[in-house]
C-alpha cells in the first residue's frame, strides 16, 4: 500500500487515531507553533544548507531506488546514469550523529515523536527553518542510507558484511524477511520519498524570499507555513526512524505511519500549489522590471512592442488596415510608434480623432501606429467585436489572440482606465507621452508629432481654446484671423439661450459700436449638431487634461472654468481673435448683457473688453454659485487636489457614476 495518500482525505481521519487530544495529529497549527516557536532563537550564523541538502538530496534520491528494488526482489539494482554534484563541505558530523541519536530506540507513539521533535528543535535553535529540516534528514539519511549500502555490498565485501550483522541488516534483506515485511518496507520508503519532497520545496520556497512580499502576496502566507511545515517533516522522519527500528528488532509494536503519510501528502500538495502561484507573480514581477527597464534604457522599439505583446512567444503579424494584409512586426524596426490603447467600447469619434493623427503621417514611413485592444478576458464575443474594429481602424491592428503581456503594466503605470489613449515612443522605445490622445483630440495636427514637447509649446502660446474652436468650427476662423469679438454660448435651458441670444444681438446691432468700429459676432453651440457639441465638450476636457499638471496660470485657469460651466444652464466666453477675453456663467453673463446700459457709456472710453470685463466681475462679485468639475475617467493620472478657478480654495473631490443607456455602445 502506497503511504502517500490521496490530499481528498478527509482531515478529520487524522483526529480520529487514538482518541488522545495529546496527539500531534489532533493540535492545530497554532497550538503546534506556540511549541515550537518556543525552541527557536533568532541567530545571524551563517550555514552553507545549500551544500548540505544537495549532498542529503543525491543520497536519498539514489537510496530510495536501492529500497525500491531490493523490497521488489531485484538482484541487479540499476541507478540512474547520472552525475551528481558532490560539493566540497565540513559535514557538521557530531551535529547530525546527536540528532541521529535523539531520533534511535524510540517506542512508536505521536505523542514520544512530538516530544522527540520538540527535543530535535530545541537542538537546532538557532539554525533557520529550512535549515533545522536539512538537518534532520541529513541525520537520517547517514543511517537509512548506509544500512541499504550495506544491504548492497554484504554479498561480495566481508568487512560489509560484518557491519550489516552488527546492524542486522539480513532482518530484513533475507528472501524470507523480504517477503514478510515488503509492504511495511515499501510503506516507509515511500513516506521517506514524500518527505523529501516536502524538504525539497520547502528549500525552494524559502529560496523564494528575496523577493518583497508586497509584491508577491502569494508568498507571505506560504512563508508563514514554513515552521509548522518543517515540524511535520521532522517529526514524520522520527515516525520513520522509530518504525524502522521497530522493524529491524523484529517488536510486535509498531509506528502507524498512514497518518502522517496523509498529513506529508496534504502538505506536498498545498506547498505545490504555493509555489506555483509564488513562482507565476514572481514571473510577473519580472517581467514588470523587464519591460520597465525596456522604456527606460535605449532599445530597439519594435523589441518593446513586442514585449509588451508577448512576454515569451513570438507575437502574431499585424494587421495593415490601408492594405487589408498582414504585416511582419519587424516593420516597427526604428520607427516612431502610438500605441493606440483602447477597450472594445470604443466610439466612433475615438477611432476619428486616431484617423485625424494617421492622416497627417500616413505617408511618412517614419510614424506608425498601433492599436492594441485591451481585453481582460476575450470570449467569442468579443472577437467579433474585435473583428468589426480591426477593419475600421486606421495604421495597423495587433492581433494578439489573448490578454497582452503588459496589460496590467499599462493599467498601473500608464493609468489606463478603459478610455482611449495613444502612447507616443519614439525609434529607441522612449516614452515621449504617455498619453497624447487628449492632445490629438484638442490640437489635431496641430499638435503633430503629439510629444510632451509639444504639449510644452502649445501652452506656452496660450492659443488652446482658439486652437480647439478653430479646428471644430471652420466659420470661426476668419472672425478669429480679423481679430474680432466673439460670444460663444451654450447650455441646457432653452429659454437662457432665447434671452441671452435677444440681449447678444441688441448689443452686436447697437449704433454706437458699429459707429466705434466694435464688432461682435455670435455663436451659439446648442445650435449645432450634436456631434459638433459633444466633441467641443470632450475638446475642453482634453485641454484640461493637457494642462493640469503643468504651471497653473491664467490659461490654464480659463480652461478649467470653461468645463466647469458644462452642465450649466448657461455659459458663455467673451473672445477676441482666438484668445478667451473672459468667461462666466450663464446668470452673471445674462445679467451683463441685460444691463448693457449700466455699461454703454464707458466702452468709448475704456474699450467694450474693459468694460465688459469690469461690469461682469461687479456681478459677479453679488452673486454666489459652486463650480463644478466633472472629468471623464480618462487615461492618466490625474491630480490628488485642484485648485478652484474662481477662488483660492482647493475643491472638493465627488465621485459620479453615469450611464447614458446608448445600445451603440452596450456590449
Amino acid at each position: 500500500m502506497n503511504v502517500v495518500m490521496s490530499t481528498k482525505s478527509s482531515l478529520k481521519s487524522l483526529l480520529h487515531i487514538t482518541g488522545n487530544e495529546n496527539s500531534p495529529l489532533a493540535m492545530s497549527d497554532e497550538q503546534i507553533l506556540e511549541q515550537i516557536y518556543a525552541t527557536h532563537v533568532h541567530s545571524d550564523t551563517k550555514f552553507d544548507v545549500e551544500s548540505l541538502f544537495t549532498l542529503v538530496e543525491n543520497t536519498l534520491r539514489r537510496t530510495t531506488i536501492i529500497v525500491d528494488n531490493v523490497a521488489q526482489g531485484s538482484h541487479e539494482i540499476t541507478l540512474e546514469h547520472i552525475d551528481d554534484k558532490i560539493p566540497r563541505f565540513d559535514s557538521p558530523l557530531c551535529t547530525l550523529k546527536q540528532i541521529c541519536s535523539e531520533m534511535s530506540c524510540k517506542p512508536p507513539s505521536e505523542e514520544i515523536a512530538h516530544k522527540t521533535t520538540l527535543s530535535i528543535l530545541n537542538k537546532l535553535s538557532t539554525y533557520e527553518w529550512d535549515e533545522k529540516a536539512v538537518l534532520t534528514l541529513a541525520a537520517f539519511a547517514l543511517e537509512y542510507s548506509d544500512f541499504w549500502l550495506l544491504a548492497q555490498y554484504q554479498p561480495t565485501d566481508p568487512i560489509a558484511k560484518s557491519v550489516a550483522i552488527l546492524k542486522r541488516v539480513p532482518i530484513l534483506t533475507r528472501p524470507l524477511a523480504l517477503q514478510k515485511h515488503r509492504q511495511a518496507i515499501l510503506e516507509l520508503n515511500n513516506l521517506v520519498k514524500a518527505t523529501l519532497q516536502v524538504i525539497q520545496l520547502i528549500f525552494r520556497l524559502e529560496k523564494l524570499t528575496t523577493y518583497n512580499t508586497k509584491d508577491v502576496p502569494a508568498l507571505g502566507d506560504s512563508i508563514a507555513q514554513i515552521p509548522v511545515n518543517v515540524y511535520w517533516a521532522i517529526i514524520t522522519i522520527v515516525a520513520v526512524v522509530t518504525q524502522f527500528d521497530c522493524l529491524l528488532t523484529e517488536s510486535v509494536h509498531k509506528q502507524e505511519l498512514s497518518h502522517y503519510g496523509q498529513k506529508i501528502n496534504i502538505i506536498l500538495s498545498k506547498l505545490r500549489k504555493q509555489i506555483i502561484l509564488c513562482e507565476e507573480q514572481i514571473e510577473t514581477v519580472e517581467y514588470h522590471r523587464k519591460l520597465e527597464k525596456s522604456f527606460q534604457t535605449p532599445t530597439e522599439v519594435m523589441e518593446v512592442v513586442k514585449l509588451l505583446i508577448s512576454y515569451k512567444d513570438a507575437p502574431q503579424p499585424l494587421y495593415d488596415g490601408a492594405t487589408k494584409t498582414t504585416v511582419d512586426i519587424g516593420i516597427l524596426k526604428r520607427k516612431n510608434i502610438y500605441l493606440f490603447l483602447t477597450s472594445l467600447d470604443i466610439t466612433e469619434e475615438d477611432i476619428s480623432v486616431v484617423r485625424t493623427a494617421y492622416d497627417s503621417f500616413k505617408t511618412n514611413n517614419q510614424y506608425k501606429i498601433v492599436w492594441i485592444p485591451m481585453v481582460e478576458e476575450w470570449t467569442e464575443q468579443l472577437r467579433k467585436r474585435f473583428d468589426i474594429l480591426k477593419s475600421q481602424m486606421p495604421g495597423l491592428v495587433m492581433q494578439h489572440p489573448g490578454r497582452i503581456a503588459g496589460y496590467n503594466y499599462i493599467k498601473e503605470e500608464w493609468q489606463f482606465k478603459n478610455t482611449s489613449m495613444v502612447v507616443a515612443l519614439n525609434p529607441q522605445g522612449k516614452v515621449e507621452n504617455k498619453n497624447a490622445f487628449p492632445l490629438i483630440q484638442a490640437y489635431g495636427v496641430e499638435a503633430f508629432p503629439f510629444t510632451d514637447r509639444m504639449v510644452d509649446e502649445i501652452h506656452r502660446k496660450r492659443s488652446g481654446v482658439g486652437v480647439l474652436l478653430g479646428n471644430l468650427f471652420p466659420e470661426l476662423k476668419t472672425s478669429m484671423n480679423e481679430h474680432k469679438y466673439i460670444l460663444i454660448y451654450g447650455g441646457k435651458e432653452r429659454e437662457w439661450i432665447q434671452q441671452f441670444t435677444k440681449h447678444a444681438n441688441a448689443i452686436a446691432d447697437d449704433a454706437a459700436l458699429k459707429d466705434a468700429k466694435i464688432y461682435i459676432d455670435l455663436f451659439c453651440l446648442e445650435k449645432k449638431e450634436k456631434s459638433l457639441e459633444k466633441r467641443f465638450w470632450s475638446g475642453i476636457e482634453s485641454l484640461f487634461v493637457t494642462m493640469v499638471h503643468k504651471t497653473v496660470d491664467a490659461a490654464t485657469q480659463e480652461v478649467q472654468k470653461i468645463l466647469s460651466y458644462k452642465n450649466e444652464s448657461g455659459w458663455v466666453f467673451l473672445c477676441k481673435g482666438p484668445a478667451v477675453v473672459v468667461s462666466g456663467h450663464g446668470n452673471t453673463m445674462l445679467k451683463t448683457m441685460a444691463d448693457f446700459g449700466g455699461w454703454k457709456g464707458d466702452v468709448i472710453k475704456k474699450g467694450f473688453e474693459y468694460s465688459f470685463k469690469e461690469f461682469h466681475g461687479k456681478v459677479v462679485a453679488t452673486t454666489h454659485r459652486c463650480s463644478h468639475l466633472e472629468i471623464h475617467n480618462v487615461a492618466g493620472k490625474l491630480p490628488e487636489t485642484i485648485k478652484c478657478p474662481e477662488c483660492p480654495k482647493t475643491m472638493q473631490i465627488f465621485i459620479t457614476y453615469k450611464c447614458c443607456h446608448n445600445e451603440n455602445t452596450t456590449r
